[in-house]
């Protein structure tokens, strides 16, 4: 028996939990005079829109039992999947026990991931949402690829319904490629109830002995780091939370790899604060920040933090855009590259796409209300594996803070304090920033040495570096920068301490006049 690459469309198996786009599908399957054959909550939801469908029961001649935990798994169904139409014995096998080849399985699987995600969810409430049925009819129905087509999400519906109209069933290609993503769901689906276990009593909650993830690909980029670099990007499964990845673009052209690093480090700067705040980041640091009462103030104050480098920037932003902060981008000769923001107002989004230059170019990321950030695992690939390791967000605690000098804080600069501590974790290490009026003024990043990263950080606030305050993301080792500090004109200076050498740093503040304060906590960036 030879079969052709293409295969009608006789026989259908629905049984979904996410019913979206389900009526429509089968409505077209049954004008095209498909057979539709489905289990309880899938059945009901046809008959009730007049579907013309049989209940899986009636076909296989034996009824859903034990809640519902058995009903697709019967020798008719997995008979109808797995035999193959161009093997004999197969198809005589099949037709003397009187069981109906199927050709179409459109199956999604039990809410586990949202049923998890909901506080308080029991242990048992979960495991109640572990699908049996589901994947093994897909895993059937992928394995039989060659003569059945499978489905697992209502975004491929549409090729079934084209592949309908167009040939009257689906050819071998759209076969194979369906059959290549079911089995992709289903093993994301088994890694999520592994790690759900895992993190509850069978491994370490922490860090298990075996971590997995899937990611699927959302898009393809124009190119990487550089053009001669292939690149693309995936989005991760998991709770939706707001993010650069499902962020909304609302102008502008396709987002570049660059563009998405330099957006996502924006992003974690503003959702740090609880006031009106924005940054500018150029190659992964922050080359302005600042906060504000009022959105369009806090920008102007970030974008003079180092006007030259702001050219050509992106943006971060944590309040809805209004049309004072867009008209803060109009000002002349500025330019950035992209603005990733809760919201943008109509009247903002009208000023930033017509503004000269920036019409097709400029690039707005709404990603609706920002959650603060969470404790988290930050991951890093390295050749041959993976880094793992508590995110570097947990909120600074002043009141642990201890004054080391002789000479004590003005209360007038705390502000700037705790604004240039919060800061200095998102600059590259060795990390030095200068801030005045909540706004920085200087950074001087990823240098091998801290001196140098001061005389970078001076250099670049230059007369602003008189009145600000100094933040260090780890201990100063020697005393020669805080000389260099006290010339510009710092008027107090944040770290961690912790070196051998303190006591001389102490030293060196209090012959200069500098309150010098510990935090205890270092924040190293690599």
């Amino acid at each position: 028996m030879v079969v052709s690459d293409l295969v009608p469309i006789r026989t259908a198996l629905l049984s979904v939990s996410n019913k979206q786009g389900l009526v429509e599908l089968a409505r077209q399957l049954a004008a095209s005079g498909v057979r539709l054959i489905s289990t309880g909550g899938t059945f009901r939801h046809l008959d009730e829109h007049g579907i013309p469908v049989t209940e899986l029961s009636d076909f296989t001649g034996f009824p859903e039992m034990l809640d519902g935990r058995l009903k697709t798994l019967h020798p008719k169904v997995f008979g109808g999947l797995l035999a193959k139409r161009d093997d004999h014995d197969h198809m005589r096998a099949i037709a003397f026990h009187q069981i109906d080849p199927i050709d179409l399985v459109v199956v999604n699987l039990y809410p586990f991931r949202e049923t998890i995600a909901r506080a308080g969810t029991t242990r048992d409430e979960a495991i109640e949402q572990i699908d049996i049925g589901g994947p093994s009819l897909i895993r059937a129905a992928a394995k039989n690829q060659a003569h059945v087509c499978v489905v697992t999400h209502p975004d491929q519906y549409a090729t079934i319904t084209e592949a309908l109209n167009q040939d009257g069933g689906t050819r071998l290609p759209l076969r194979q490629r369906l059959a290549c993503e079911a089995f992709q769901h289903t093993a994301s689906y088994d890694r999520a109830i592994a790690e759900y276990l895992s993190a509850g009593e069978c491994d370490d909650k922490e860090f298990p002995l075996t971590l997995t993830q899937t990611f699927h690909r959302k898009a393809l980029l124009r190119y990487g780091e550089n053009p001669h670099q292939q690149a693309a990007l995936y989005a991760e499964d998991g709770p939706a939370t707001a993010n650069l990845v499902s962020a909304r673009q609302l102008s502008g052209k396709e987002l570049s790899y660059n563009n998405l690093l330099d957006l996502d480090s924006a992003l974690s700067i503003v959702r740090d604060f609880g006031v009106p705040a924005a940054t500018v980041i150029k190659h992964n640091n922050p080359c302005g920040a600042a906060t504000a009462e009022r959105l369009y103030r806090a920008l102007q104050k970030a974008l003079d933090g180092d006007p030259l480098s702001a050219f050509g920037g992106v943006l971060g932003l944590n309040r809805t855009v209004d049309e004072a902060t867009a008209e803060v981008l109009c000002q002349p000769g500025l330019f950035i590259e992209a603005i990733v923001a809760p919201d943008f107002e109509a009247a903002a989004v009208g000023l930033l796409t017509t503004k000269p230059k920036w019409r097709d170019n400029v690039r707005l990321m709404q990603t609706g209300p920002l959650d603060q950030p969470t404790a988290g695992k930050h991951r890093r690939f390295i050749a041959g594996g993976l880094l793992v390791q508590d995110a570097d967000n947990l909120p600074s605690i002043p009141l642990e803070w201890q004054t080391v000098t002789l000479t004590q804080l003005d209360s007038a600069i705390w502000d700037d304090v705790f604004f240039a501590w919060e800061m200095v974790r998102h600059v590259r290490s060795n990390a030095i920033l200068l801030a005045k009026d909540t706004a920085v003024v200087g950074v001087g990043a990823g240098q091998m040495s801290r001196v140098d990263s001061v005389e970078i950080a001076i250099a670049k606030a230059g007369d602003r570096a008189r009145g600000s305050v100094l933040a260090s993301d780890a201990f100063f080792p020697f005393a020669d920068s805080i000389a260099a500090a006290a010339k510009a004109g710092v008027l107090a200076i944040v770290q961690p301490g912790g070196s051998r050498r303190d006591n001389e740093v102490i030293e060196a503040c209090d012959r200069h006049g500098i309150p010098m304060i510990f935090t205890g906590r270092r924040h190293f960036r690599h």
